[in-house]
């Protein structure tokens, strides 16, 4: 136990070292908050420039029903199309809408001219104009005051709340759920690869350099593979750990510098609640301190500390599982180019598990959900996916134990292949040959 524990010693403090463990530490956390930062901060920059947009309407139904704001001023012509167009070019607009006389009674068709790509907001807007004066008209000649209509529109405010077995009840956020559940899933596959490839890598390397063969002659294969797969993980996650409380230093740096202003996209939660907010807000309910409130009591219904110790464990059993089969794939070849054969059934389960992040999410309670998450070599991403929707005690105790029984069985068969491979050079592994070094006693 010894040996391990030098090797873990040996694998970590190597790592941690590097100049490139040191530059990503420091440098992943700026990246990660400058993603949140510099899109709304781009975006409000984009919200600034003033648009100026030239109405040329034929069918003169929609004079004046163009409103000046949100950064656009429009300007009715009523010269022919081409002469607008010379306009256009020279600059006098940034944009022409024409609407044609149409050949039936009802104008259904327009065309938008300009010398740069419209934005979405711009041609959302006209598209809304056109289309509400169009039905209003078709209201009116059906004898229909649109007025009634429009007033007889109401938001609706939907509130979920979760019953529990002890009559407890609890406000909860389907939208930040689902970001949450995402995001765990994509952090847990991308973690499990990243680390674990590094694995493979270590190995590959000390064979080629034939140091595994020194090493051996001290340590037992099943030693340095163990070693080698534990020091691995404890660099990843001290590496999760700082990543994580430095871009949270980072962003909150950010947010007291900019005075509490309200950054579009800036968190999962900012972006989830908006289907529920937005309801409020049209209806003029919703306050600067409601929103601050809601924000609050959605921080407050999620459980953070389920969240980051199944995160850790699931983590750290997925990466040890998936380690150990790195750790094997690299004994049984010579180089990284002829671990492409072995890597793509390893990797599958996990792939499956990202791909179905969506049907998951959609039915986080379903038989597919339940099996997937209870499954080893899928359970790390599905279960990481469910847990913000609540998951029974008793399917997450067993989905943890088999994960740990799944890694105990991955550990054994590599170990199997790991003391065979390692010493082997010149040839290539095929799947018959790696059969019969798990049989060798």
């Amino acid at each position: 136990m010894n040996k391990i524990f030098l090797i873990i010693r040996r694998e970590y403090l190597t790592r941690v070292m590097k100049k490139s463990f040191i530059i990503m530490t420091f440098l992943g956390p700026v990246l990660m908050a400058l993603l949140m930062i510099v899109p709304a901060y781009l975006a409000t920059l984009s919200d600034m420039t003033e648009r100026k947009i030239a109405i040329l309407d034929e069918t003169g139904w929609f004079m004046g029903k163009f409103e000046n704001g949100d950064n656009m001023a429009f300007e009715s012509v009523f010269n022919d199309l081409e002469s607008e167009k010379e306009k256009l070019k020279s600059g006098k607009f940034d944009a022409l809408l024409y609407i044609p006389k149409p050949d039936l009674n009802i104008p259904v068709n327009a065309e938008l001219f300009s010398l740069k790509q419209a934005s979405m907001n711009v041609t959302s807007y006209l598209r809304n104009v056109l289309k509400t004066e169009v039905e209003n008209r078709k209201l009116l000649a059906s004898g229909i005051d649109p007025e009634k209509i429009k007033s007889s529109k109401t938001a609706i405010n939907i509130i979920a709340i979760k019953l529990t077995d002890d009559g407890t009840e609890s406000r909860s956020y389907t939208e930040v759920e689902v970001g949450l559940a995402i995001f765990s899933g994509i952090l847990i596959y991308f973690f499990i690869f990243m680390f674990g490839a590094q694995v493979m890598r270590g190995v590959i390397e000390e064979k080629t350099n034939r140091i595994i063969e020194v090493i051996i002659s001290s340590v037992k294969p099943f030693q340095l593979m163990m070693g080698k797969i534990v020091g691995v993980a404890l660099v990843g996650l001290t590496q999760f750990l700082l990543w994580v409380v430095l871009t949270g230093a980072i962003y909150l740096v950010f947010a007291t510098v900019a005075n509490g202003s309200a950054i579009p996209s800036a968190s999962v939660m900012s972006q989830a609640q908006g289907l529920q907010t937005e309801a409020l807000a049209a209806s003029g309910s919703m306050s600067a301190q409601g929103n601050l409130s809601m924000v609050m009591e959605v921080i407050d219904s999620i459980n953070f500390q389920a969240m980051i110790f199944s995160f850790i464990y699931f983590f750290l059993g997925g990466y040890l599982l998936y380690a150990a089969l790195f750790a094997a794939i690299g004994s049984a070849v010579d180089n990284e180019t002829d671990t492409q054969q072995f890597m793509l059934p390893v990797s599958l389960p996990l792939i499956l598990g990202i791909v179905m992040a969506n049907f998951i999410v959609n039915n986080p309670d379903g038989p597919l959900a339940f099996w997937l998450s209870i499954f080893p070599l899928t359970s790390p991403v599905i279960m990481m996916i469910r847990i913000p929707f609540g998951v029974p005690f008793w399917e997450l105790a067993l989905s943890m134990a088999l994960l740990a029984a799944g890694f105990v069985l991955a550990t054994w068969l590599a170990a199997k292949i790991y003391r065979t491979g390692i010493l082997m050079y010149g040839k290539k592994a095929s799947y018959a040959e790696l059969w019969k070094w798990i049989r060798y006693h």
